[in-house]
């Protein structure tokens, strides 16, 4: 033997013969340990032993000597590449002939092994904190295993030996039932029943178990609950549905012009909208009290809206009850956390109660509604604004003029009957600003107005005209009438003398009456053409009493019409 290689074998010897042929690293010693032959794959070995890197080796070889007996046991050589596991076994010759050293490279071997287990134990670990559940039906239609965490609220064991059918819904629908298909099945939805009794929705993927015969034997699977995922894309299907239902709503209201006919849009569109009977819509009007706006289909009347008001009143925003033969829902509506109204739906209370979902509409729509009722008292003050008088409250010029004389005189040529327009005219009312100042005159003015206001009858109309200048619509009334009421209000005028701005200019009234007959088609311009000459004339005739207007005389110049004096009083 030279250098440090294992002299060459010329015999082959038993042992020799046996270190030769074997298939892992072998090596011969003698009893100094000396090495004295080794086999192609044992020159590694050799080379280990020779340096001292392989201690664990060099003492089973030292134990084999002292005991005379074979040692064994798990060697782990650290490398380049990472550790080498080797199965070493030391067998004695005789204590003269040294050992025979024999090892089994299980270094592959262990890392299957390991990366088996491994593998293993991550899909056990993974099968466990799923919110999915493995399963096996047996060749018996049962399941023989479940994942350890169980199912749809089961144990796993409450499972084990029952049949899948008794926890499908309606498993009579399916044919086969999933579980038991002898097909592989991906991703089947199916709804199963849950330990507390609600329903599930799962998605089952499975692959039949066959013997070498394709004999069916069984099945394999995985459930994956996904009824929390089907709950979501459900309430969005309906929040776009009900996105979509208030959008038509909002646009019906949006798309009406006129103020005073938003909220008629609005019941109709959302009795249709929400598939109710009818909807009704009301006002809050400035004493508090709920008035209705609106009304659209089948409504309860007086007394079932009253009690919808009082409940809603005594339970919060929203409220369903049943009224009579109706189902009710109602909500308030609100402008800046004010309420200013309500709305409530109806249907008839055999179809049971309304779903969550028109539960959450109504909300909006109400929301909706309060702004709309809002732009409509805000119309309304700003119609208001523009046909009274700011002072007095009375219609101003305009209104009296051009809304509310041609409508009562188109009611007129209807019904035939006469009315009367009085021209009214404070005298000397300059002097009562000029001595006594303008808050004295202004007070002037409101006695007026409640004067007018006990001489003239609920369906009348009273306007102030500008400044000191009134005027009184009087329907219903004959020419002696009239005189009658002008002669009253002369009289009653006297109480203005504690006004007056000296003794020389007492405070009064100069008033001109033209009756108007529906019969002669007289135009407007006409008629307060009449009356204003008529005040006209009672003011040059010295003021302080009243003159009634001749007829109609026909002619285009209305500055030509001949006056009638009536009598002047006192």
């Amino acid at each position: 033997m030279t250098g440090s290689e294992a002299p060459q074998l010329t015999e082959e010897p038993p042992e020799q013969a046996l270190v030769s042929d074997y298939a892992g690293a072998a090596i011969l010693v003698d009893s100094a340990k000396a090495i004295i032959g080794a086999n192609a794959k044992g020159q590694g070995l050799e080379a280990l032993l020779k340096r001292g890197l392989a201690p664990e080796i060099s003492a089973l070889m030292d134990q084999a000597l002292d005991t005379a007996r074979i040692t064994s046991g798990t060697v782990i050589l650290s490398g380049t590449k990472g550790d080498v596991i080797l199965d070493v076994t030391v067998i004695p010759r005789t204590p003269e002939d040294g050992l025979i050293v024999l090892t089994n490279d299980q270094t592959m071997e262990r890392n299957l092994r390991s990366a088996l287990v491994e593998s293993r134990q991550r899909f056990k670990d993974l099968v466990e904190i799923s919110s999915d559940f493995a399963w096996e039906i047996g060749a018996d239609g049962t399941f023989v295993f479940v994942s350890p965490r169980g199912a749809l609220g089961y144990p796993a064991d409450e499972l084990v030996g029952h049949r899948p059918e008794d926890f499908v819904i309606n498993a009579e629908d399916y044919t086969p039932l999933p579980f038991l298909s002898k097909t592989g099945i991906e991703d089947m939805e199916l709804w199963m029943r849950q330990a507390d009794g609600t329903a599930a929705c799962v998605v089952i993927s499975s692959l039949p178990l066959t013997t070498t015969d394709s004999t069916w034997q069984g099945t394999r699977g995985i459930c994956r609950n996904v009824t929390e995922d089907r709950e979501r894309e459900a309430a969005l299907t309906r929040s776009r549905h009900r996105e979509q239902l208030l959008g038509y709503i909002v646009g019906t209201i949006r798309d009406e012009l006129d103020p005073s006919n938003m909220l008629t849009a609005a019941s109709a569109a959302t009795a249709r909208g929400l598939s109710a009977a009818g909807c009704s819509i009301f006002r809050q009007n400035e004493a508090g009290e709920f008035i209705v706006a609106a009304e659209y289909g089948d409504v309860g009347d007086k007394n079932e809206n009253n009690s919808v008001i009082e409940q809603l009143g005594n339970e919060g925003e929203v409220i369903e009850t049943e009224i009579g033969a109706w189902q009710v829902l109602a909500t308030a509506t609100h402008y800046r956390h004010s309420p200013n109204g309500l709305i409530c739906i109806w249907k008839p209370a055999d179809q049971g109660t309304w779903a969550d979902d028109m539960h959450i509409l109504i909300v909006d729509v109400a929301s909706q509604l309060g702004i709309a009722n809002e732009q409509i008292t805000n119309h309304e003050h700003i119609l208001n604004l523009s046909r009274t008088d700011a002072m007095t409250g009375l219609l101003n010029r305009r209104a009296f003029f051009e809304e509310e004389i041609p409508r009562r005189l188109a009611r007129l040529a209807h019904n035939e009957n006469l009315a009367c327009l009085f021209y009214v005219d404070m005298d000397n009312f300059k002097k009562v600003n000029d001595i006594h100042g303008h808050q004295r005159g202004d007070e002037a003015i409101y006695f007026l107005r409640d004067m007018l206001l006990e001489h003239s009858r609920p369906g009348d109309v009273i306007a102030r005209l500008g400044g000191d200048e009134f005027a009184m619509w009087l329907d219903g009334i004959n020419a002696d009438v009239a005189e009658e009421r002008a002669k009253d209000l002369i009289d009653a005028s006297k109480s203005l003398h504690k006004f007056s701005g000296d003794d020389e200019h007492p405070l009064g009234l100069s008033v001109g009456v033209a009756l108007y007959d529906p019969a002669t088609n007289e135009h407007i311009d006409q008629l307060v053409a009449r009356a204003d000459n008529a005040m006209y004339e009672i003011k040059n005739k010295g003021k302080g009493g009243y003159i009634m207007a001749g007829p109609l005389i026909e002619s285009d110049d209305l500055s030509r019409k001949k006056l009638q004096v009536g009598a002047k009083t006192p």
